[in-house]
């Protein structure tokens, strides 16, 4: 295993070096507000609501629920953040499979 050097920051501005800032960004199906679960499914419990026109990051992806919306029916669910799930029937991947590394 090789370890890489870390480029310093010039003064006076901060490194960046966290995985969000280079997440992709996926929209939300157009004209809806989609439920962010707790879980990958119907039946966990609603953490908070994503406003239409929202973007998300998808960190890994795990079967769950199937649910039927605007880009179709699946059981995948998006991991967008810790503890927090969505249906991929809402957000455009432009995919109908996995796009992430499944969630472990």
């Amino acid at each position: 295993m090789s370890v890489e050097p870390v480029e310093e920051a010039e003064r006076g501005k901060p490194l960046v070096t966290t995985l969000a800032a280079a997440a992709t960004y996926y929209s939300i199906a157009p004209g809806v507000s989609v439920n962010v679960r707790s879980g990958p499914g119907t039946g966990y419990p609603i953490v908070k609501v994503l406003p239409e026109g929202s973007r998300v990051p998808i960190h890994c992806q795990t079967p769950g629920t199937t649910v039927t919306g605007p880009y179709g029916t699946t059981n995948i669910w998006d991991n967008i953040a810790s503890g927090q799930y969505v249906s991929d029937a809402y957000v455009r991947t432009g995919s109908d499979g996995y796009i992430r590394p499944r969630c472990g």
